[in-house]
Order: structure tokens, then C-alpha cells, then sequence
């Protein structure tokens, strides 16, 4: 049974029940999870696991399940180090309790939905992304230079004009019909499940993105350009900050 991904439908739902189904040298696998595997150029969610019995795991990454067999929804927990003799106390079936570090998760968010405003902004195709707590990054496949002031004044336009952020899917088919919805060279998105799931930027963009985002653009807050780079003759890489909120 593959893990059911809760932070596909809501990505402000911090915590969960749920019933261990693996745990093993790869990690912990659960029926269920708030926390986001790394994918996308999105960091990977961090938090803990408690159980009824009092025991506390933390987790220090989440991705997606590598072992033989595993669906391609299959998420793993990894623990972080030093926890061997909490992990022995755990077996398939224990009821728990799952939390992400939703002050991490969130910047993510916030991280992420800027990012889709640069593409709207920039308007090449993305060839790198990185989205952490600290920082975001998008590597565009292009030879123009790109002016941080302008593009920074654009972005925060586009930030305080309070677009609405909403999900849906088409099929398969459809984004084949429709392949200028995909702006990155370097992530694909899976084509096998027959569904493909779209974020939408009220008026700004769209396309097709498994990531976590927040549900208006006002919401993320400060953002700056903090640094454009050339990156070989055809490679732009624009750096975005956030402020401390």
C-alpha cells in the first residue's frame, strides 16, 4: 500500500495519525504523512515521531523510498543519528503521531511560491532548483543578463498584489497536449500514475508542480534578489532571500 501524501491537499496540516508499516536500515515508512520527501528541488521535511508508549524520534530528512518494490509514492523518514535504541522499540502496526518543523516547512512554502513568480517573471526555461530554508535558487537556460533590481521590483510587485494560489490536476494527455505548461529542462513530471498535478497563480502562471506552496502569494512575505549569476554562457542563476518571519 503506498503511503498516503496528505501534504499534496493540504500543505498547512503540521501534524497526523498514523500506523508504521516499515522501519529498516533505509528509514521509517508510515500509512500515511504530513512530511514532504525531497523532490522538485525542495528540501525534504524534518520533525518528529511519537509513539503512545512515550518514545520520541526525530527525523532529520524525508524522501521518497528507494527499496525494491516500493511504490513510487512510498515515502521514507529517515532518523537522525544516535537513536538505534528508540528505533528497536518500534514495529510494524505501532500507532503514532507525526509533526513536521512547520517553521522550516513554511519557509519552504513561501520559498517555493516565489520561485513560481520568478518563471512568470523571467518567462526561460528552468535547467536547476534548490529550495531550502535558507535560500532558494533557479538556474534559467538563457544568455541575456538579468538586471537584480528590476527583477527584485517585479517579484515584490507581484507578491503584494495578493494572487490567489490553488492546485488542480489534468491528465496525462492533457500536459502532452499542452507541453508549454512544463518550464523545467531538469524535473519532469511523472506521467505515469495518468494525472498531473498543476499550481495555479491566479493571472501570473501555471504548471506542473508536486511542491508545497502557500495559498497567497502575499503570504510570502519579504523576498529579495539577493544575487544574479552567470553560470556558463547560457545560465542564468537568480538566488532569492526571505526575512526572518
Amino acid at each position: 500500500m503506498s503511503t498516503r501524501a496528505l501534504f499534496r491537499s493540504d500543505a498547512y496540516l503540521q501534524a497526523c495519525s498514523a500506523t508504521l508499516t516499515r522501519v529498516d536500515a533505509q528509514g521509517i515508512e508510515f500509512d500515511q504523512t504530513v512530511f514532504y520527501p525531497t523532490g522538485g528541488g525542495q528540501a525534504g521535511d524534518c520533525g518528529v515521531v511519537r509513539t503512545a508508549a512515550g518514545l520520541e524520534i526525530v527525523i532529520a530528512d524525508t524522501r521518497k523510498s528507494k527499496r525494491a518494490g516500493a511504490a513510487p509514492a512510498d515515502v521514507v523518514h529517515i532518523p537522525a543519528p544516535g537513536q538505534d535504541a528508540l528505533l528497536a522499540g518500534l514495529a510494524p502496526g505501532t500507532p503514532v503521531e507525526l509533526e513536521i518543523d512547520w517553521a522550516r516547512r513554511y519557509r519552504h512554502m513561501r520559498f517555493h511560491t516565489a520561485t513560481h513568480l520568478l518563471c512568470a517573471i523571467v518567462g526561460e526555461l528552468v535547467d536547476g532548483c534548490s529550495i531550502t530554508a535558507q535560500h532558494a535558487r533557479l538556474d534559467f537556460a538563457m544568455a541575456d543578463v538579468l538586471d537584480r533590481d528590476a527583477v527584485e521590483t517585479a517579484l515584490c510587485a507581484l507578491v503584494e498584489a495578493a494572487h490567489p494560489v490553488s492546485s488542480r490536476s489534468i491528465t496525462s494527455a492533457e500536459l502532452l497536449a499542452n507541453p508549454q505548461l512544463v518550464k523545467s529542462m531538469s524535473v519532469q513530471p511523472p506521467l505515469s500514475s495518468g494525472t498531473v498535478r498543476l499550481i495555479d497563480i491566479e493571472g501570473v502562471d501555471l504548471q506542473p508542480c508536486g511542491g508545497t506552496h502557500v495559498r497567497n502569494t502575499r503570504e510570502i512575505g519579504a523576498i529579495t534578489v539577493t544575487k544574479i549569476e552567470k553560470k556558463g554562457a547560457r545560465t542564468r542563476r537568480v538566488i532569492l532571500g526571505l526575512d526572518a518571519q
